[in-house]
């Protein structure tokens, strides 16, 4: 099993690195080189392959092999990060973006292999466990490799030596998953058994069947806007910093870094308190935290000192603010999957997915749209807005609680 769950970390770490580089290097590269905040909250739209991605996981799923999958994906990503090494985000910004939605959708591709990949190689309950940790915490630490660790020693290494590092992080894997037998121990029947059901049914059945399910209508408007106001502080407020407390390098360590950290651990730590304390009971308590914590947040936004006790605050900000953010995200995941168990076994993949690619669409849509809002109305205003959709966020979970909507855990 210790085999098992390295390999998985090791797909999953790599799988991370894509969402690292864009969300936390790319902005603040971008800020760095004079580029407005709304230009940067549209680089968002390059992660639209992953809202796509329900449409080719039937193709990755019933056709070749997950071998095969992986090792095509990983070499195109290898490919797209030489490719971005020999450009230049100040003279061929369209072109970087072309190649970062390459990456993207080559990205979207492995996460399905990988999926198929743990359902293939995790068999038993035990196995189950300690797999979805290896996904959650390997996903994050390359996340913040790529957006913390590679953004503090940019300055050192430049652009170009980045990429080509990345990708020879990525020809390495790839190199390794050609050579590794513990592929070629699983066959291809485990993946023919997930064949969509749905396959011969009409499209407007599969639909009404999915949005029947219990509880399908509430958690489709959760997922929908439960980041929201999160969403937009996460990705404003280090740019706020940039512009007037940090430089690129302290951005990289404290917020690509030790915030993560703090992700991470929220993550880990809702985990363990969803066997002591019901789901509803979590999340009422984690949202009205949240709340506290944007608004010390948008407090913060009224101090543009460069004083210590000021930066302090700002650090401790972003970690609060990563650590609920993360527990919540279990919390979440953890709704959406009680809610899917609540469908008909033939349709609960479909149903799973379709709730997994909505709560993707709800944050990219308002993160491309929140630098806009900064430059219209500044940031105070803009983070008082972010506090107001987290209240309605917190005021949906508590009515779910109300009406039974939210299923509860036996605490």
């Amino acid at each position: 099993m210790s085999f098992k769950l390295l390999f998985l970390w090791l797909l999953y770490f790599v799988q991370g690195l894509p969402h690292g580089l864009q969300s936390s290097l790319l902005p603040v590269y971008l800020r760095t080189s004079g580029l407005s905040l709304t230009s940067i909250s549209l680089t968002k739209a390059l992660y639209f392959p992953w809202i796509l991605k329900v449409l080719w996981a039937p193709l990755v799923d019933q056709a070749g092999t997950k071998k095969i999958w992986l090792v095509a994906s990983m070499s195109g990503l290898a490919l797209t990060c030489l490719a971005s090494s020999i450009l230049s985000p100040d003279a061929h910004f369209s072109m970087i973006g072309m190649v970062l939605l390459a990456m993207n959708f080559l990205a979207s591709v492995q996460d399905i292999a990988v999926d198929g990949v743990a359902v293939q190689l995790l068999q038993q309950q035990e196995e189950v466990g300690y797999g979805n940790m290896v996904q959650v915490v390997g996903y994050k630490m390359g996340s913040v490799l790529a957006g913390g660790g590679l953004l503090a020693v940019m300055d050192i290494i430049g652009w170009s030596s980045l990429f080509v590092a990345l990708g020879c992080v990525y020809s390495a894997v790839t190199l390794y998953v050609m050579k590794t037998p513990i592929l070629s121990k699983h066959p291809k029947s485990q993946s023919a058994k997930r064949k969509c059901h749905l396959g011969g049914m009409n499209p407007w059945r599969v639909w009404r069947e999915l949005l029947i399910v219990p509880g399908t209508t509430w958690t489709v408007i959760y997922v929908l806007i439960y980041k929201l106001g999160e969403q937009g502080a996460v990705t404003m407020f280090p740019l706020f910093l940039l512009d007037h407390h940090m430089s690129a390098r302290e951005l990289g360590i404290w917020n690509g870094m030790v915030a993560m950290g703090f992700s991470v651990l929220g993550s880990s730590l809702a985990g363990l308190l969803l066997a002591w304390y019901s789901i509803g009971y979590l999340m009422r308590s984690a949202f009205v935290l949240r709340m506290f914590s944007m608004a010390f947040q948008t407090s913060l936004l009224l101090f543009l000192s460069h004083s210590s006790l000021v930066k302090g605050a700002a650090i401790l900000s972003l970690c609060i603010q990563h650590f609920l953010g993360g527990l919540i995200t279990t919390l979440t995941f953890t709704t959406m999957m009680k809610c899917t168990q609540r469908a008909e076994e033939s349709i609960q993949a479909t149903h799973y997915s379709f709730l997994a690619t909505l709560e993707v669409l709800g944050k990219l849509t308002f993160s491309a749209l929140a630098g806009w809002l900064v430059d219209w109305v500044g940031f105070p205003v803009s983070f008082l807005f972010f506090l107001l959709l987290s209240a309605a966020a917190t005021l949906h979970v508590y009515r779910a609680t109300e009406k039974g909507e939210l299923n509860q855990q036996p605490g």
